[in-house]
């Protein structure tokens, strides 16, 4: 099983709204075969707390005016590490230290990336 084409849509509007408001280090993983409930995993960090919501809210208005409402919303109030979910796609808006220590991208090592940077280039 690979992720879903509505997965990857709302991979590429979320990765672009990110990219929007300085997100860096834009990671996205193949989840579909090991969660139930996933297809990805869009990985992104921030520069500070104010950075960490600023993208996340972005995140959560593109995808809301395209249809998408967020299902769950985790971490918020903190700033250091805001969890998005979507259904298919589930976002991590971290902090840079906490990017570093809790490591998803160690963690979830067998999913296959996906390629982001020609996302933030298209418009579709």
């Amino acid at each position: 099983m690979t992720a879903s084409a509505q997965a990857l849509d709302l991979l590429a509007s979320a990765a672009r709204a990110a990219d929007a408001k300085g997100g860096d280090d834009l990671v996205a993983l193949d989840v579909s075969v090991p969660l139930p409930f996933a297809d990805v995993f869009l990985l992104v960090t921030g520069n500070s707390e104010r950075n960490v919501i600023a993208i996340a809210d972005e995140i959560e208005e593109v995808l809301g005016h395209a249809g998408t409402p967020t299902r769950r919303r985790e971490g918020h109030h903190t700033g250091r590490w805001i969890l998005l979910d979507f259904g298919d796609l589930v976002v991590h808006v971290f902090h840079q230290e906490e990017r570093l220590y809790y490591g998803l991208e160690r963690l979830w090592a067998d999913c296959p990336a996906l390629p982001v940077a020609p996302l933030l280039t298209s418009k579709s």
